[in-house]
């Protein structure tokens, strides 16, 4: 059987394939092109694609019966994959789910505490010898332990972030989800997400992306938002409507925003990067060596699986 790994991967990931299965890891970083995707599902019989590769309908519906039988994808968000249509065309989904639950939510704390404690634009003005030395009303921000955070998506990510702005901040945990959850500590659940909004200090985007979350997070939640509060993202870009955000920041409807993901990665608007109120990274969510390992050795379990035509581990 042929695998096809379509980003290179840590060592470690590639050396789990098992013997017996012929692979081919491709050497660019960027996301495959129409023609590269095809190829994968016409020569191999299983692929390990991430995100920026867009298997759409129209895609998976240009190759009519395609050697491949299974997408093993590399990371916890498949809305990259159009499932129902590859499952229409006898493709298996997987993804890796688990393995990007604490290195994520780490990154969520790592933004509310720099959106919150204006830690990007202090080093911005270190680095430009722009520092004139401390004083007491220098770069003052907001003190987020005692706080309420807003999670919007209380799946394994959601309930991680809020785990550790409980017992890490004190601060009490608002949330917005189809679902009641049940965690071991006091939550409130908002059954409107604007209700949401008006009730916290900063909120956090995690919810899954796709067609049903697209611009879940809009105009009217931040305009729900108090001028106080802060927004951040580590979820899927699209799930946030961008030119919105920026129309907030720049009409102090919230006093910022940290973002890990981008609508159209990897371009970033400019009046975003303009913003000294805006924490902006590259897309760091599971960017850990350990992480990106676990991430590899349990997206090629599922390869395995299916090679020995046994139940994959991980299926969407």
């Amino acid at each position: 059987m042929k695998l096809l790994i379509c980003r290179p991967l840590p060592e470690a990931a590639v050396a789990a394939v098992p013997d017996g299965i012929e692979v081919e890891v491709r050497a660019e970083t960027a996301p495959m092109s129409e023609d590269e995707m095809r190829r994968s599902l016409s020569d191999f019989d299983m692929v390990i694609p991430t995100l920026g590769d867009l298997y759409s309908a129209e895609l998976i519906a240009s190759v009519p019966e395609p050697r491949c039988k299974l997408l093993a994808n590399f990371g916890v968000g498949f809305n990259h994959i159009d499932v129902g249509a590859a499952k229409g065309a006898g493709i298996t989904v997987t993804n890796t789910p688990g393995a990007v639950t604490d290195a994520t939510a780490d990154i969520a704390m790592t933004l509310m505490l720099m959106a919150a404690r204006r830690a990007g634009e202090g080093e911005r003005m270190v680095r430009a010898g722009a520092w004139p030395g401390w004083h007491p009303t220098q770069m003052l921000g907001m003190h987020l332990t005692g706080k309420a955070v807003g999670i919007v998506g209380m799946g394994r990510i959601g309930q991680a972030i809020a785990a550790r702005c409980h017992h890490g901040f004190g601060m009490s945990v608002h949330y917005f989800s189809r679902t009641p959850k049940h965690l071991p500590f006091e939550t409130t659940q908002h059954g409107v997400l604007t209700d949401c909004a008006a009730a916290v200090d900063v909120l956090v985007a995690a919810v899954p992306g796709g067609a049903a979350t697209r611009h879940i997070i809009g105009a009217p939640v931040f305009a729900a938002m108090q001028p106080s509060a802060f927004f951040v993202n580590i979820a899927r870009g699209d799930v946030v409507d961008e030119a919105a955000l920026i129309g907030a920041l720049q009409a102090g409807e919230i006093a910022g925003a940290g973002l890990d993901v981008y609508e159209h990665e990897p371009s970033v608007p400019d009046a975003l990067v303009a913003m000294e109120n805006v924490v902006l990274l590259p897309h760091l969510g599971t960017a850990a060596l350990e992480v990106r390992v676990d991430m590899g050795k349990m997206a090629v379990a599922n390869v395995a699986a299916f090679a020995r035509g046994e139940p994959v581990p991980n299926p969407v």
